[in-house]
């Protein structure tokens, strides 16, 4: 008998059981970054974890990216199977060159010897007004890297889930989770657990234009599609949660069928998701199409701090009923 019952919990919650129950599945699973012990986690996701699992297994690290990214890396190799948080995806830039020359390559470079089992966690996108240098959507650049497998918590069942299927990974997977979710509620299965990061996920069924997304979209992009199927609109919303490897076969499959697509997503338009999901769609399915394909992305600034100015940059709900109405109408 399939388990239905569900209970309501926040985005923050869900990360939290996710990890809670991989450090209790695996005793070779601990979990490094700052302040993620004795503080409890920079978003309280690791709060209590300290005092049940012990400083053997949740390491809190000197602010030095590089150099505990790298520790990672190397616990890793040695067969342990590491979490390593970075507090937020623009602290990442001073770990890149352990991420790509090292995470990405070391399996090529060895001839197939080395395997890097390593899950590093960043926090991404708008963090409710924490301004320019604390609120990129940096998805973009990192799903251009080989080697590496770049997945989107979008969902709380997905962020209950993700980190469980990547642990069991033989390569890199590094997870983006979403700052302007944590607080968000959202019902989840009760038994919920490992998910799929290998393919798209459709979350919604439609056949007049498919809507294809990523991680803080698709919720909006669900709403959004209540507000249109009240004018009679029908739309299909994509799930990407996999940004490398892409997954080609749901979002062709889904654009086949519509005839129309949208792009929705919150980093910078140019060099972005969105216009490797356009190219997809233009080498393989364009004559399926019954109007250009749209996109809705971030404003090319820097992430103002007013909050007015702040949902302004980066597509909202609304944006999203409006850009499918022109482009219905204009059939």
């Amino acid at each position: 008998m399939t388990d239905t019952a569900t209970l309501k919990i926040t985005y923050r919650e869900a990360l939290k059981q996710g990890m809670h129950e991989a450090l209790i599945n695996n005793e070779k699973v601990f979990l490094m970054g700052e302040d993620v012990g004795r503080y409890g986690g920079a978003f309280a996701v690791s709060k209590g974890f300290l005092a049940e699992f012990g400083e053997d297994r949740i390491m809190d690290v000197p602010l030095s990216e590089s150099g505990f990214v790298g520790a990672g890396i190397g616990a890793a190799l040695a067969g342990m199977r590491p979490i390593v948080e970075v507090m937020t995806v623009n602290f990442s830039l001073l770990a890149l060159d352990q991420i790509i020359n090292n995470a990405a390559t070391l399996l090529h470079m060895s001839g197939g010897q080395i395997n890097v089992p390593v899950v590093i966690r960043m926090n991404s996108g708008i963090g409710n007004q924490l301004a320019a240098q604390h609120s990129h959507s940096w998805e973009p650049f990192y799903a251009h890297i080989p080697g590496l497998k770049i997945v989107s918590a979008g969902t709380h069942e997905d962020a209950r889930g993700m980190l469980l299927t990547a642990l069991e990974s033989p390569d890199p997977v590094v997870i983006f989770e979403y700052t302007s979710l944590l607080n968000m509620e959202s019902e989840i299965r009760s038994g919920s657990g490992a998910v799929d990061i290998d393919k798209a996920k459709i979350r919604r069924e439609g056949k007049d234009l498919s809507i294809i997304t990523y991680g803080p979209g698709v919720y909006k992009a669900l709403a959004a599609a209540e507000i249109l199927a009240s004018s009679g609109i029908d739309v299909e919303i994509i799930d990407l949660r996999v940004l490398n490897p892409i997954d080609d076969d749901t979002i062709i499959n889904s654009v086949v069928k519509t005839h129309r697509a949208l792009i929705v997503e919150e980093a910078w338009r140019s060099v972005s998701i969105s216009s490797e999901i356009i190219s997809r769609i233009m080498e393989n399915a364009f004559y399926s199409l019954d109007a250009p394909v749209e996109r809705l992305c971030g404003i090319e600034v820097p992430i103002p701090y007013p909050k007015h100015l702040e949902d302004a940059s980066i597509p909202q709900k609304q944006d999203i009923v409006d850009s499918v109405l022109k482009m219905i109408q204009h059939d």
